[in-house]
C-alpha cells in the first residue's frame, strides 16, 4: 500500500508540471517574420540585452532584457528584407518560387545568437536541440550575424547539420577554416584579406622603410605577423613594430604617439579598431606628427565617422581601402516609406520608431520614463540623418541574401557538378549548401559575388587618399583599385592612376650608377652609404648592392650630359634678368627719342647716346647665347658677339669722356682744339676702337676658332658639353684689349670728373665705369677657377652685372630729370637751380658758361 502511495503522489507532481519542457525557462524573444516557399533566417542585432542579476532563488530567473534599440541593426536587417522583396519581384531570379523570412534579434550576445538559431532550426519557441517539429516550408539558409563571436557560436552549431550560413560582417580569420566551420560563407572580407590588401599596396607604392602600428589583440598580432612577414620576404625593412592597447591606456598611447614621432619612416601600416584609431590621432595631433602616410583598411570609415579635431593634417596623404561592394538601388526610399502602419507585423519597428523619434506608442510594453511624449504617427524617416558610422556596410547583408537565392536557382535548374536538380519545395539544407559555394553572379547593380575556396568573398577593394580641396576641404579621392591576380593565386593586382603622387618611405636613397651601397653598422640593411667604385670597377645599375671588377672593356657606359639649360632654375634666371635689362634699355631709347629736343638729351651728345643704348641692348641679349645646347654656330657668336658690342659700349663711353674734356679745352683763349669737336669726331672714336677689336675676333676666327667640347675630367661621372675657345692666345687678347680700353676709359673720365659746367656727366661716367671695371677685375679669377656649366654662368652673370652698372650709371639720373623733374629740364633751370645741378651730379654754379658746345 505504502508502494502505491508513493507512486500516486509522484505521479501527481508530474502532472503538476506545464507542459513536456517544463524544466526549460519560458522564452518570448521578438522576431519578424513573412511566409513564403523558401524560407531564410536573419541574426540581426536590432535589441541590446543586458542581464538583471537576480539572487532570489525564490523566484524563476529573469532572462536577458533589452536595453536599447540598434539603429544600424535594424537597418541591416532591413536591407535583408529589401533583398528579398526585390527577388520576389523580379522575373529572371527564381520566377516561380516565393522567398519567406524570418528576422530574429541576437541582441549582440552569444546566449541570443545560440538561442534564436536553434529556435529557427527546430521551428520552435523554446527549443529542444536536435528535434524538430517543423512542419511548414523548408529553411534554406541563415544570414548572420554581426560579430565574429556570435558568428562562431552559430557556424559550430550550424556547421553540425551542414546548414549554410551567410555573415555580413563578421571578419575573424579563423572562420575561413572549413573544417571547423563546413557551412560558414561571408560576403565581406577577413581581416588578413584586408591586412594582405593594405600589405600588397605598401609593396606596389616601392617603399622600403615602414612603420607598423597594430592592435593589442588576436587580429592586430596576426595582421602585424602578416605584414612583417611579406616585406621581409620582398626586402623591406621594419623601423617599428607597435602594439596599441586594446583597453584605454593614456601613458601606452603617449609612448607610442613619441616614438612615431622619433620615428624617420615615411610610411605606416596601421591595423586599429575605430577607437584606437581614434586615440592614437589625437595624441598625433597634439604633438603635431605630420609628414607620416598611413595605409589602413578601415581607415576611410574611421577618419570620417570620427572627425577627430586636426586629424586631416595628419592624415594628409594617407591611403585607405575600402571594400568594393554592392549598391542596392533604391534601399534609401525603401527606409523613408518605412512605418509601423504599413508593416504591423514588424515587432522591431516600434522600438525602432520610439527610440529614432525619442517617443512612446500608446499601451507601450516597454518601461520608457511615463514623461515622454507619445509617438503621433506623423513622424517620417525620409528626412531623419543617421551618423555615418550607421550608414557605412548597411547594404553588407544584401548581396549575401541574393546569393543565397542564385544557389536556390541553381540547384532547381541543376546547375551543379553532379547534374542533380533539387526540389525547391522539399531539399534538406546541406543540399543547398555545394550550390552557394560555387555562385557567381552579378547584382542588379552590376558586382560581381563570388565565394574563393574558404567560403570568403573574391574580394576587390577601391583604393582612396586622403587629399585636399582648393576649397580647403578634406576628402578622400578614388586613386586606383586592387583585384585578385587572375592568374597567380593568393596575389593581388594593383591599378594606380598616373596622376597619384606617391611618397617616399625609404631609409637611404638608392645610390646612383657608378657607386655601391655600404651597409650602416647596426641598422638595416635598407640604411646604406653610397661610395663611388675604385678605379677598375664598375656599378651600371642604380642601387648596386657590390661594384663589379672590369674584367674586359668592350663598351662605354653612357654618362650624363650636363649644361646650362633654359628651362633649369638658374637658366630661367638668367633668361628673365637679360630680357628684363635689354627691355629696360630700349624702354630708355625711346624715353630719349620722345624728348630729343630737351636740353638734358641734346647735352648730352644725343648720337652717341642712341648708339649706347642700343649697344647696352644688345650687351644684355648676348648671354642667351651662352645659355642651351652648345653647338657649332652659338660657339663662334657668343665670344665674338660679347667682345664687339661691349667694346662698342665701352668706346661710346670714351667717345663722350673724350668729348667733354676737349669741349673745356676749346673754351680756353687760343685753343684749336676746337676742331676735333665736330660731329664725326666722336664717331671716329667709336669706329676706331672698335675696329680694332673686330680685326683681333677675325684674326682669332681665321687661325682658331672656338667649337663645342665634351669635357670628361670636370665632373666624373657626367659629360659636361661646353665651348672650347680654341686658342688661348687670342682670347686672351680680345679680353685684354677690352680690359685696356675699359681702365682708359676709366681713367680719362676720373682725371675729367672735376670739371666744372652744369652738363658735364663725367662723374657719372665716372662711377659707371668703376661699375664695370670692378666686375670684371672680379670676373678673371672666378672665371679661370670655375668647372663646367659653373664657368658659363660666372661669365654670364658678369656681363648683366656690367651691363646693368652701365645703363644705371649713366642713364637712371638723365630719365629721373626728364620723368619727374620736368619743370627742370631747361637751359635757365640746367644753369641757375642748385638742385638742379645736384640732380645731374655737380656742385657749384658754373664760372663759365658753355651754351655754346651742347653736342645735340
Amino acid at each position: 500500500m505504502r508502494l502505491y502511495a508513493l507512486l500516486a503522489t509522484l505521479a501527481g507532481a508530474l502532472l503538476a508540471v506545464p507542459g513536456p519542457v517544463g524544466w526549460r525557462l519560458p522564452s518570448h524573444s521578438p522576431r519578424f517574420e513573412r511566409p513564403g516557399d523558401v524560407v531564410l533566417g536573419g541574426s540581426f542585432c536590432i535589441l541590446r540585452f543586458y542581464n538583471a542579476v537576480s539572487l532570489d532563488f525564490t523566484a524563476l530567473p529573469a532572462g536577458p532584457a533589452s536595453s536599447r534599440v540598434s539603429s544600424w541593426g535594424y537597418r541591416v536587417a532591413q536591407s535583408f528584407v529589401f533583398a528579398v522583396e526585390e527577388i520576389n519581384r523580379s522575373t529572371h531570379l527564381l520566377p516561380n518560387l516565393t522567398l519567406g523570412f524570418s528576422i530574429r534579434n541576437s541582441g549582440d550576445s552569444v546566449h541570443g545568437a545560440m538561442h534564436e538559431t536553434i529556435a529557427f532550426l527546430t521551428g520552435q519557441e523554446d527549443p529542444v536541440p536536435n528535434y524538430s517539429c517543423h512542419r511548414g516550408p523548408p529553411r534554406a539558409a541563415m544570414v548572420g550575424d554581426t560579430r565574429s563571436a556570435l558568428s562562431v557560436a552559430m557556424a559550430r552549431l550550424l556547421g553540425l547539420y551542414k546548414f549554410p550560413q551567410v555573415s555580413y560582417a563578421s571578419t575573424l580569420p579563423t572562420l575561413s577554416d572549413k573544417t571547423q566551420f563546413p557551412s560558414f560563407l561571408r560576403t565581406r572580407a577577413s581581416d588578413l584579406t584586408a591586412s594582405y590588401a593594405v600589405t600588397q599596396l605598401v609593396l606596389h607604392l616601392g617603399w622600403s622603410w615602414v612603420g607598423i602600428l597594430t592592435q593589442d589583440d588576436d587580429f592586430g598580432q596576426q595582421a602585424g605577423n602578416l605584414a612583417s612577414q611579406e616585406l621581409g620576404q620582398a626586402g623591406v625593412c621594419i623601423d617599428f613594430h607597435l602594439h596599441v592597447p586594446s583597453h584605454q591606456s593614456p601613458e601606452k598611447t603617449d609612448a607610442i604617439a613619441q616614438k612615431m614621432e622619433k620615428s624617420t619612416a615615411t610610411g605606416v601600416l596601421v591595423f586599429l579598431s575605430n577607437s584606437n584609431i581614434q586615440l592614437i590621432l589625437q595624441r598625433l595631433v597634439g604633438i603635431r606628427v605630420l609628414g607620416q602616410v598611413w595605409v589602413s583598411e578601415t581607415l576611410v570609415h574611421t577618419v570620417i565617422a570620427l572627425a577627430t579635431p586636426g586629424a586631416s593634417w595628419v592624415l594628409q596623404g594617407a591611403f585607405g581601402l575600402k571594400l568594393r561592394s554592392s549598391h542596392a538601388h533604391g534601399l534609401s526610399e525603401f527606409f523613408a516609406h518605412l512605418h509601423p502602419s504599413r508593416t504591423p507585423e514588424d515587432m522591431f519597428l516600434r522600438r525602432f520608431w520610439e527610440a529614432t523619434f525619442g517617443c512612446r506608442w500608446p499601451h507601450s510594453t516597454d518601461t520608457e520614463p511615463s514623461d515622454m511624449q507619445l509617438c503621433s504617427g506623423n513622424e517620417t524617416l525620409r528626412d531623419h540623418k543617421y551618423p555615418f558610422q550607421e550608414v557605412s556596410r548597411l547594404e553588407a547583408a544584401y548581396p549575401a541574401v541574393y546569393s543565397i537565392a542564385h544557389a536556390l536557382q541553381d540547384m532547381v535548374l541543376c546547375e551543379n557538378e553532379n547534374r542533380e536538380c533539387g526540389d525547391p519545395v522539399h531539399f534538406q539544407p546541406w543540399q543547398l549548401l555545394q550550390p552557394l559555394r560555387k555562385v557567381s553572379f552579378q547584382t542588379p547593380d552590376g558586382t560581381h559575388i563570388m565565394f574563393d575556396a574558404n567560403g570568403d568573398l573574391v574580394t576587390k577593394f577601391d583604393v582612396l587618399q586622403g587629399q585636399w580641396s582648393p576649397e580647403g576641404q578634406f576628402y578622400f579621392v578614388h586613386i586606383g583599385k586592387v583585384d585578385p591576380h587572375p592568374s597567380l593565386e593568393n596575389r593581388m593586382m594593383i591599378l594606380l592612376k598616373d596622376s597619384v603622387q606617391v611618397p617616399s618611405s625609404v631609409c637611404s636613397t638608392s645610390c646612383e650608377p657608378g657607386s655601391s651601397q655600404i651597409p650602416q653598422q647596426g641598422a638595416p640593411h635598407c640604411c646604406f652609404e653610397c661610395r663611388p667604385c675604385p678605379e677598375g670597377q664598375f656599378a651600371d645599375q642604380r642601387g648596386a648592392q657590390v661594384c663589379e671588377i672590369i674584367q674586359s672593356k668592350d663598351h662605354c657606359l653612357p654618362r650624363t650630359e650636363i649644361f646650362l639649360a633654359f628651362d633649369e632654375p638658374l637658366g630661367l634666371v638668367l633668361t628673365v634678368v637679360s630680357l628684363a635689362l635689354a627691355s629696360l634699355a630700349c624702354l630708355i631709347l625711346g624715353v630719349f627719342l620722345w624728348f630729343q629736343k630737351t636740353p638734358v638729351v641734346r647735352a648730352n651728345n644725343r648720337a652717341l647716346s642712341y648708339v649706347l643704348l642700343v649697344s647696352l641692348s644688345l650687351c644684355a641679349l648676348s648671354p642667351l647665347l651662352f645659355l642651351g645646347r652648345p653647338s657649332t654656330t652659338t660657339c663662334l657668336l657668343r665670344q665674338i658677339t660679347f667682345a664687339v658690342v661691349f667694346t662698342v659700349a665701352v668706346s661710346c663711353v670714351l667717345a663722350k669722356t673724350l668729348t667733354v674734356v676737349l669741349a673745356f679745352q676749346a673754351t680756353r683763349p687760343g685753343q684749336r682744339v676746337r676742331i676735333c669737336l665736330g660731329p664725326c669726331a666722336s664717331s671716329s672714336v667709336v669706329l676706331a676702337a672698335s675696329l680694332v677689336q673686330i680685326i683681333l675676333c677675325g684674326v682669332w676666327l681665321g687661325t682658331s676658332p672656338p667649337f663645342p667640347h665634351r669635357d670628361t675630367a670636370s665632373e666624373p661621372g657626367h659629360l659636361v658639353l661646353q665651348c672650347h675657345e680654341g686658342s688661348g692666345i687670342a682670347f686672351s687678347c680680345v679680353l685684354g684689349y677690352l680690359g685696356l680700353l675699359a681702365i682708359g676709359t676709366f681713367s680719362v673720365a676720373f682725371l675729367a670728373r672735376g670739371l666744372p659746367d652744369t652738363f658735364n656727366e663725367t662723374k657719372f661716367l665716372t662711377f659707371s665705369m668703376l661699375l664695370f671695371c670692378s666686375v670684371w677685375t672680379a670676373f678673371l679669377p672666378l672665371y679661370f677657377s670655375a668647372r663646367g656649366k659653373a664657368t658659363v654662368a660666372v661669365e654670364v652673370f658678369s656681363i648683366l652685372a656690367s651691363t646693368a652698372g652701365l645703363l644705371g650709371g649713366i642713364f637712371f639720373p638723365k630719365c629721373y630729370l626728364i620723368l619727374l623733374k620736368p619743370e627742370r629740364n631747361t637751359p635757365p633751370s640746367l644753369r641757375h637751380e642748385p638742385s638742379a645741378q645736384r640732380d645731374l651730379g655737380k656742385g657749384d654754379p658754373p664760372s663759365h658758361p658753355f651754351q655754346q658746345h651742347h653736342f645735340s
